[in-house]
């Protein structure tokens, strides 16, 4: 039986808010293609599809493992611009993406509630709890940056930087 305060070492809650300088629903487009994710974002290593609503996603960070989850599409909303998953695998839960407008640019927050299922991970719970969550904050800020780089690349020219 697991108690209730060990169950908790393998919950995680994460919330993250960018700012980036792209219209709201530029930001939202390119979100929605979790598929090309790596090429903008380096921890995410695969997406796969597997049909219109789902797909596998393989991730590796600083940590020497690769996290891989199903993603399943739980809401697909242009006009409220959010995008939230079901996950399943190593990592079971929910992220979601809500995209908002910010003066000339975009706030995009980036949620996710997860019960870690992985094994090693599991038993280095207590240990690696403050590693994890270092972990996560790294991978989200290279995000961050990869997202930032993406977006003023496709309004910019060849030099990748935004026209003026």
């Amino acid at each position: 039986m697991i108690r209730p305060r060990t169950a908790a070492l393998h919950r995680y809650r994460f919330r993250s808010d960018w700012l980036v300088a792209a219209p709201p629903d530029a930001v939202y487009a390119l979100l929605a293609r979790a598929e090309e994710y790596p090429s903008w974002w380096p921890q995410v290593r695969e997406v796969r599809p597997l049909d219109e609503r789902s797909g596998t996603a393989r991730f590796r960070s600083l940590l020497p493992y690769d996290l891989v989850i199903t993603a399943r599409e739980r809401r697909r909303d242009p006009a409220g611009r959010v995008l939230e998953i079901a996950m399943s695998g190593d990592l079971c839960g929910w992220a979601r993406w809500t995209v908002t407008a910010r003066g000339a640019g975009s706030r995009v927050r980036f949620e996710q509630e997860v019960r870690v299922s992985k094994p090693l991970m599991r038993r280095l719970a207590i240990p690696g709890r403050p590693v994890f969550r270092a972990n996560h904050a790294w991978m989200m800020r290279c995000g961050r940056r990869g997202l930032r780089a993406r977006l003023a690349a496709s309004e910019g020219g060849p030099d990748g930087r935004p026209g003026i």
